[in-house]
């Protein structure tokens, strides 16, 4: 593969990374308004949020079997736009069953997306012989400061949820479909695909992925956490305005942004394991900052903290999957993604329940103690970890700058 594709298949991928990152904003930021629109009760609203992470779920594990015969890249060309098409029907229905058509396709569709993108990322990373994963997460994040900012802007001027939607599913979706053109992956060999992944496919251990499984679980719960506690955290423990309660999970998101922006130099330099255990202590630091903060601005000194420490887990853990099971990475990675839902699921309810049951300063300890416990699985990280950096020598398919 020339060096001019592979660059024109990683900047492709960023769009997309970028895109995913705003439509996933747009969704999750405006539940309430969802909610609204189509009368979904308290009572019925927590079974609608539950069973998109499910869905996705279900897709991530359908995506691992369609890769035995179509590339990922074929996946995550209509995809994507499904995801787009899903999210303006959601905005455009008015009865009860098109929210729930709407968010079910949006599920199932996200889940194929997402695992066809990560799969895409890691074989770039394998050709390029250096860590860029963070990078195409570092997109996902920018999309997400994006798409808030939209969701804030259409809350603030009271627009209807179509209107919201639309400008940003009309120009961004002429945009993944032409840079989908690009899209490229970093193997040099163009034998059909379940020729290549069918073999490894059966070499893929459950006993070897599940450390990285639970890391996802553990990244996923911290981060449901910071999103859908933290501003009632600051506002109800630690007697902050309103206004500023909902200060916390924007910088959350910047620090992520940020993190993940030179995360890869870093992985470069010191080696994944190192980054990993830095960025765990660090989110569990940020945690126990929360937990044992007297007042907002510490709470917040606690957020960045978080969003510094966590934001290069998730992507580094999608790159180990690949370095472990070289010759059957879309399986391995199809299968992790589906504990990115398990987290998602979970963190949220689970913070929750014991913040009612016990108090949320105490909640604030268990998904503490869970990205802790990363430590003990930090050494998965480091398989064939000479060939993305760490002090040795790191071998490459092809030299793209």
């Amino acid at each position: 593969m020339t060096n001019a594709r592979l660059r024109h298949g990683r900047a492709s991928l960023v769009v997309s990374f970028f895109v995913q990152g705003v439509t996933f904003a747009l969704l999750v930021t405006r539940i309430p308004a969802i909610q609204d629109r189509y009368g979904i009760s308290d009572g019925l609203l927590p079974v609608f949020l539950a069973a998109v992470p499910i869905l996705a779920g279900v897709g991530s594990v359908v995506t691992e079997k369609l890769v035995v015969r179509v590339r990922p890249r074929v996946v995550l060309r209509w995809a994507q736009p499904v995801v787009m098409l899903a999210l303006l029907g959601a905005g455009a229905g008015n009865a009860l069953w098109e929210a729930a058509l709407a968010l079910g396709v949006f599920g199932l569709s996200v889940g194929a997306l997402d695992a066809s993108m990560n799969m895409m990322g890691v074989s770039l990373q394998r050709a390029y012989g250096r860590s860029i994963m963070l990078g195409f997460h570092a997109a996902y994040s920018l999309g997400g400061i994006a798409g808030a900012s939209m969701a804030w802007a259409g809350a603030h001027w009271d627009l209807s949820l179509l209107v919201s939607y639309l400008p940003a599913v009309v120009v961004l979706l002429p945009v993944v479909f032409i840079g989908s053109r690009w899209y490229a992956e970093g193997t040099e060999s163009e034998a059909k695909p379940e020729e290549v992944r069918g073999k490894g496919a059966a070499a893929v251990s459950f006993k070897l992925l599940m450390p990285l499984c639970l890391v996802m679980s553990f990244a996923y719960i911290g981060d449901s956490t910071v999103s859908n506690w933290s501003a009632k955290y600051l506002q109800d423990v630690l007697g902050s305005s309103e206004q500023l309660s909902t200060v916390p999970y924007n910088v959350y998101m910047v620090t992520t942004l940020l993190g993940r922006a030179v995360g890869d130099f870093g992985v470069r330099r010191f080696g994944a394991v190192a980054v990993v255990r830095s960025g765990s202590v660090l989110a569990a630091a940020g945690f126990a900052v929360v937990a044992v903060a007297s007042g907002a601005w510490t709470g917040m000194l606690g957020f960045t903290m978080l969003g510094l420490g966590l934001c290069v887990i998730v992507p580094q853990t999608f790159a180990a999957a690949g370095r472990m099971f070289p010759a059957a990475s879309d399986t391995a990675i199809a299968r992790l993604n589906v504990f990115n839902y398990v987290g998602f699921l979970v963190g949220s309810p689970l913070v929750g329940a014991l913040g009612d049951a016990w108090s949320y300063r105490g909640a604030m300890l268990v998904p503490m103690v869970l990205v802790l416990a990363t430590l003990v699985y930090a050494k998965s990280f480091g398989a064939e970890s000479a060939r993305y950096g760490g002090g040795h020598e790191r071998p490459r398919t092809v030299d793209v700058g």
